[in-house]
């Protein structure tokens, strides 16, 4: 018995080891970024790979935050990620809804239709965006571009979220009816509180892609002013002679920053299971 329980020790401790030398590796590509936009101009091709630089300096970070449009591709970012949140959780809340409560004909297809629109790469529709978006005037148009992304991310979030309201024990909505509301004040008061969770997952979701997008970004934003911070990182790659390895691998640090906090401020609402027991009481 003593053998066996030292065993399984062991094993656990051999378990957590391993877990513990992945997630340093993990690190490692992080920690080479830091190193590198810690270091001096034209050092990014320099011999050899180290953790540290021998003369740290903020230099790069000063150029990216005072000398470079950084804090305008950022407030473009923020206005583009705020509404593409804003129009995909909006409508995808209420479609989620009624696809995973009420069963009406063509249900099942529509839903089989989302995803295989969903399983077609973006770059297919490149062209015919660009056209439909040149016609209606949309082009260099961050409202253009939300409609774009909105319309994208709509469909992952219309899944994501109808999966948990199947989860939602449908006697909680049957215990409100019957003490007189009706459908809008049981969907507000009720299910919306309890499938917070996932709707803010799923709205960090959708704000990450749009925060990380380029492709579009860079072929419907033609004017330097309406950049993203994706495509402004692009930008700063796209000389053939003037690359600054150091330079971008500070603009690249910052980038991540407000998603890392948002990320921390959200850690409360990634563990599921809220509504367990919400019917045994």
């Amino acid at each position: 018995m003593i053998k066996k329980k030292t065993r399984q020790k062991l094993r656990l401790l051999l378990l957590n080891g391993i877990f513990l030398v992945l997630c340093l590796s993990a690190l490692v590509p992080i920690l080479y970024a830091l190193s590198m936009a810690l270091s001096q101009s034209g050092s990014g091709l320099s011999s050899g790979t180290v953790l540290f630089p021998e003369h740290p300096t903020l230099e790069n970070f000063r150029i990216i935050l005072f000398d470079k449009p950084f804090m305008t591709w950022l407030k473009n970012s923020i206005l583009l990620s705020g509404g593409t949140v804003l129009i995909a959780i909006g409508f995808a809340v209420w479609a989620a809804y009624a696809f995973s409560r009420y069963r009406f004909k063509g249900r099942k297809t529509v839903l089989q239709l989302l995803l295989l629109l969903n399983a077609f790469p973006q770059i297919l529709t490149m062209f015919a965006i660009f056209r439909l978006m040149k016609t209606m005037n949309l082009l260099n148009r961050h409202i253009g571009l939300a409609i774009i992304y909105a319309g994208s991310m709509c469909i992952f979030a219309i899944w994501n979220l109808k999966g948990y309201f199947d989860s939602i024990p449908i006697e909680i909505e049957e215990a409100s009816k019957i003490d007189g509301a009706n459908d809008s004040k049981m969907l507000l008061k009720i299910i919306l509180p309890l499938a917070s969770p996932a709707i803010i997952v799923t709205a960090v979701m959708v704000l990450i892609f749009v925060w990380n997008e380029y492709l579009f970004a860079t072929t419907f934003m033609l004017s330097e002013g309406n950049y993203t911070l994706a495509s402004g990182l692009y930008q700063l790659q796209t000389g053939d002679y003037g690359r600054n390895w150091p330079l971008f691998s500070a603009a690249s640090i910052l980038v991540s920053v407000p998603v890392l906090i948002i990320f921390f401020c959200i850690q409360k609402y990634m563990v599921s299971g809220l509504t367990a027991g919400g019917v045994k009481g």
